[in-house]
């Protein structure tokens, strides 16, 4: 199968030079807008030149987002355009605004469902939403730029969905992982055989057992990741070795909390930076855990590739009452100089919370941490002192081992 286009199968040194050009025009396409005035106003943008270096930038998290749109409805001066410069306007839990444009891929979905043989002479069943929020959306930009057809179902009257797709004579489907299994389910109850063949799948969990599934009706089923303010970010190609990242973003895996990127091969947090001319989110938080996959694609494809979705990384939890988040133990990490990492642990004695903070240190005293600790944690608790490179390299920083049953 061909590829999408040429920037797919880049070399590195083609890849980074195309990039030394695209950031720095985009970092100081960012500094020209007020919900950037704050925080890259003193950034030499043209020292941006490769994806390693926005680490000296701040991260921009959702909750910093929303505080920005109550104040400068509706993007909150993160776009470059005004809302009506755009074709759609969406809203999100929260409520988040998100701009949307008929820009052709403006949302980048056609990359995944072309690699996935999707195009001309497909009908695509797309039961993602279309109101409010952008999903259905995302999947009809990305089915019109690969030439396909698209039936807009949502989701609920699967009878009705049945004969449609019998009659219209859908071929793909996109949507969650597992309502296209209630139509098939749907279909079979009623004695009608559907002729899709392809899955394009997002916003939930893929498991190994409904993609077994899939497989053994004959239909090949692939996810994405994607997000309603970013579109696609990373996608599965049939080798089905975890996800490419998308050519007009950047991933970088942080320590949750932070903005710090952990070494290759680390659980951390996906923070984003788009290149997106009309809405430019730089180092974007998205809350999720992933982490890097050595090597390229077996199918040809030479971008950086990720494990896919590993859990949420927003592990703020609440102990004796109080809330600990992952950036107060990272402001533990940083307060002291010889500490390398650090991980709370929640966990039950008798019928009381008990904190315990195991700390990474060539200092073994735990008494020189415990001022900090309750300063920065607001709570006090057991400190245990572990070597450095001892504790998991799981991405958590807080963990929650009581049980709720």
């Amino acid at each position: 199968m061909t590829h999408f286009d040429d920037l797919e199968t880049r070399s590195p040194d083609q890849r980074a030079q195309d990039l030394a050009v695209a950031l720095p025009a985009q970092i100081a396409r960012a500094q020209a807008l007020s919900g950037y005035a704050d925080t890259l106003a003193d950034v030499d943008a043209a020292s941006i030149t490769q994806a390693s270096a926005l680490a000296s930038l701040p991260v921009l998290r959702k909750s910093d987002l929303g505080k920005a749109q109550a104040a400068q409805a509706p993007f909150g001066g993160f776009t470059t355009k005004p809302a009506h410069g755009f074709s759609h306007v969406f809203q999100s839990p929260g409520p988040i605004y998100e701009p949307s444009s008929t820009d052709p891929d403006w949302w980048r979905m056609g990359r995944f469902l072309h690699g996935m043989g999707i195009g001309a002479g497909d009908i695509v069943h797309n039961c993602f939403g279309y109101h409010l929020t952008p999903a259905g959306m995302i999947f009809e930009s990305g089915a019109r730029a690969v030439g396909a057809a698209v039936l807009p179902a949502g989701t609920g009257q699967t009878e009705l969905q049945v004969i449609a797709a019998r009659d219209i004579g859908t071929t793909a489907y996109a949507g969650t992982p597992d309502y296209l299994k209630i139509i098939l389910e749907k279909a079979d109850e009623m004695g009608v055989t559907l002729g899709i063949t392809r899955a394009a799948v997002g916003g939930g969990a893929l498991f190994p057992s409904l993609r077994d599934w899939y497989t053994a009706r004959g239909i090949t089923c692939l996810q994405c990741y994607a997000t309603a303010d970013l579109g696609n970010i990373a996608y599965e190609s049939p080798a089905a070795e975890g996800m490419i990242v998308d050519e007009n973003v950047i991933i970088e895996i942080v320590t949750p909390g932070t903005g710090n990127p952990v070494p290759t091969g680390e659980v951390g947090e996906v923070v984003v930076t788009t290149l997106n001319p009309d809405y430019p989110l730089i180092r974007f938080a998205t809350g999720d855990l992933s982490a890097v996959m050595a090597g390229q694609s077996p199918c040809g494809r030479t971008n950086m590739r990720i494990k896919g979705w590993m859990g949420r990384a927003d592990q703020t939890t609440k102990i004796k009452g109080m809330f600990v988040r992952p950036e107060q133990v990272a402001a533990l990490v940083a307060h002291h100089e010889e500490v390398t990492r650090a991980r709370v642990i929640a966990t039950r004695e008798g019928e009381q919370d008990l904190m315990t903070v195991h700390i990474e240190s060539a200092s073994p005293d735990a008494d020189a941490y415990a001022q900090s600790v309750g300063q920065l944690l607001k709570l006090k608790g057991r400190i245990e002192v572990v070597a450095p490179g001892s504790l998991p390299k799981d991405g958590l920083v807080i963990e929650d081992q009581r049980t709720y049953d």
